[in-house]
């Protein structure tokens, strides 16, 4: 409860007395996180609006945050009041600032520039803030119920003719990270992966293996199985490449070439014998399979990130076509001479659509429709997130409005997390000539530049091996994950390894010394025999380095709310740090074990906690481990 410095003053001077009193006791019999003492003001401006000038605050006389040059916690822009005041902006402010001083506890004062009413919030309302972030272990987390709403994520989708590369480690942190934040915004969630085991790129890599793999296997080469597969994939493109410069020497086109070439032609073959499900093609598929599964498994470990669910293209493929030959007898889809099946979508400012080659072999999108389809009859979900590139950005525009003319409710709300690419400082990469940057090989280097950098800062002095090891664990690859994250999902980005790991920076590394630090702390003072107390008593006192950092703490739910609402991870990346920047500043500047006045180390400690307690709720939604020591 608010207490007695932010009880109600009694005395009230202005006509509705009853409703005044009534407003105003109601609210101080609540506790309010900082979005909430928004709300409350914003409340109360509304009704000495009412009160002073008889007539409803319009829509745009809205609170903000006041800008960091000026005194005060929140804004009141006064120029939508004027046509209701009939006074200058000045005069409306003041006026405004007056009966709220006078009426509202929370307010301890205010200041006018211009057109603008600046308000401080009283110091009270901030110990009341702190005492609920700390009587709360989870705050900021909403738990979901049964009847929230349940959110399918799709994150990954690898093909099995390559292992996993930089570009997959962005797209797996997303989507892990997206369905942390949308669990902690109290949805229900299903992570989901669909694995493209199917196709022409598939049957290269079997091709590849079956011509010039001499029976070598992943237990025979000392290869991970997804790497073994991978460089089949490479060797069947060089291979390719080499055919078509011969016969492009024989004197023809590149086009010509490509439509001659008889090593794309037994893939092509090899495709189709899989289709008519050839005994020999799929024995050599599934084994080939087999050995990338437990190369993405292990890479999944190692990156922290895992699936409830998980579909095969192999299996969805043929409720897609069997799906859209249903929409073909609708009418909903048409036939060319050539029998391949299209679909019109000029109408919804698209282009037409093929689903169906000629061959009867489907495409990507009739996958997608099957696997939709699929997920739905296995898991009615509200909400359908696609963590896919931008590059597919008008694959599910398309998508979306296929599922909605196909009849299935939830084509509409197909959500599309369209992130942009993740270069190199050399450039992009690229799969078939081999030049991409490995997942398991990128993680490795991470690990090796975390003990590297660890050891010369003398970091770790003093742990044991086990220990040591594990925390470069978190260093390194906590390192790679809030590189990648704290960027804006949106924008491509260029990851460069040597910047991640920085302990002076906008990294993981600053962030998990600065937690470190804080367990320390801890540890001292209760070594000291201090205990964390109840709630701290609304009297006490408080310096600006302590109000800040309550302020940061207490904006911790906001940003879980608006990393959910704009499906960005990046939002409370950057949070935690402007937050450990914040207790930075607070800890050079405030004592706290060696703070001579109980009431105000009470305090100090709780600000200690609540700041570690936060680091390590943000730092988890983003799929980060922080060590307790460093």
């Amino acid at each position: 409860m608010w207490g007695g410095a932010c009880m109600l003053k009694h005395k009230i001077n202005y006509a509705s007395k009853k409703e005044l009193a009534s407003f105003f006791v109601t609210l101080r019999e609540k506790i309010y996180h900082m979005n909430m003492i928004e709300q409350r003001l914003s409340a109360a401006v509304a009704l000495a609006v009412r009160t002073l000038y008889g007539a409803e605050a319009p829509a745009g006389a809205l609170l903000q945050k006041t800008k960091k040059e000026f005194q005060g916690h929140f804004t009141l822009v006064v120029f939508p009041l004027l046509r209701i005041s009939k006074q200058s902006p000045e005069e409306t402010a003041h006026t405004i600032g007056a009966f709220l001083q006078q009426h509202e506890a929370a307010v301890a004062d205010f200041n006018v520039v211009k057109g603008f009413l600046n308000l401080t919030v009283a110091t009270p309302c901030w110990i009341a803030l702190l005492n609920e972030v700390n009587a709360d272990p989870q705050y900021g987390l909403r738990p979901a119920s049964a009847r929230s709403p349940l959110v399918m994520i799709e994150y990954s989708s690898p093909n099995t003719n390559k292992p996993l590369h930089l570009g997959h480690v962005r797209n797996n942190l997303l989507g892990f990270s997206l369905s942390n934040i949308m669990r902690a915004n109290g949805m229900r969630v299903v992570k989901t992966n669909i694995v493209n085991d199917r196709g022409i790129h598939v049957c290269k890599s079997m091709l590849a293996w079956q011509k010039w793999g001499a029976g070598t296997t992943p237990a025979s080469s000392g290869k991970k199985g997804d790497h073994l597969v991978g460089d089949f994939y490479v060797l069947f493109d060089r291979h390719y490449k080499a055919e078509l410069l011969r016969l492009e020497s024989q004197g023809m086109s590149r086009a010509e070439a490509e439509a001659q070439s008889a090593l794309m032609a037994e893939a092509r073959e090899m495709l189709r014998a899989w289709e008519a499900g050839d005994p020999e093609v799929i024995a050599l598929w599934q084994m080939m399979n087999g050995w990338v599964y437990e190369g993405f498994d292990e890479t999944y470990r190692r990156l922290g990130v895992d699936f409830d669910r998980i579909y095969y293209e192999s299996q969805t493929y043929l409720e897609g076509k069997k799906t859209v030959l249903d929409g073909l007898e609708r009418g909903i889809f048409s036939r060319r001479e050539d029998g391949s099946v299209w679909a019109d979508l000029t109408a919804d400012g698209l282009d037409e659509k093929l689903l169906l080659r000629s061959d009867g072999t489907s495409v990507y999108m009739t996958q997608d429709i099957g696997t939709a389809k699929l997920r739905f009859d296995d898991c009615p979900f509200d909400r359908m997130i696609y963590v896919v590139g931008n590059e597919q950005n008008y694959h599910f525009r398309a998508l979306s409005v296929l599922l909605d003319k196909l009849g299935f409710a939830f084509g509409k709300s197909l959500v599309h997390f369209s992130y942009g690419m993740v270069e190199l400082p050399e450039g992009r990469m690229k799969s078939r000539e081999g030049t991409v940057v490995d997942a398991d090989d990128l993680m490795d280097e991470m690990i090796a530049a975390a003990r590297g950098i660890s050891g010369e800062l003398g970091k770790l002095d003093g742990l044991k091996d086990g220990d040591a090891d594990e925390i470069i664990r978190m260093i390194g690859l906590g390192a790679l994950k809030y590189f990648i994250l704290k960027v804006d999902p949106r924008k491509n980005m260029v990851f460069n390894p040597k910047e991640s790991i920085d302990f002076n920076g906008n990294t993981a590394s600053f962030i998990q010394y600065a937690h470190a630090r804080i367990c320390s702390v801890l540890r001292k003072a209760e070594a000291q025999g201090l205990s964390l107390p109840g709630p701290l008593p609304l009297s006490l006192a408080i310096v600006p380095k302590e109000e800040a950092l309550i302020r940061r703490l207490s904006e911790y739910a906001d940003i879980v709310r608006e990393a959910g609402d704009t499906y960005s991870p990046a939002c409370i990346a950057n949070y935690v740090y402007e937050l450990v920047k914040e207790f930075n500043q607070f800890y050079h500047d405030c004592s706290i074990l060696n703070e001579p006045d109980e009431a105000t180390k009470s305090l100090r400690l709780s600000l200690a906690v609540n700041t570690a307690k936060i680091i390590r709720s943000g730092m988890s939604l983003l799929g980060i481990d922080v060590p307790d020591r460093m």
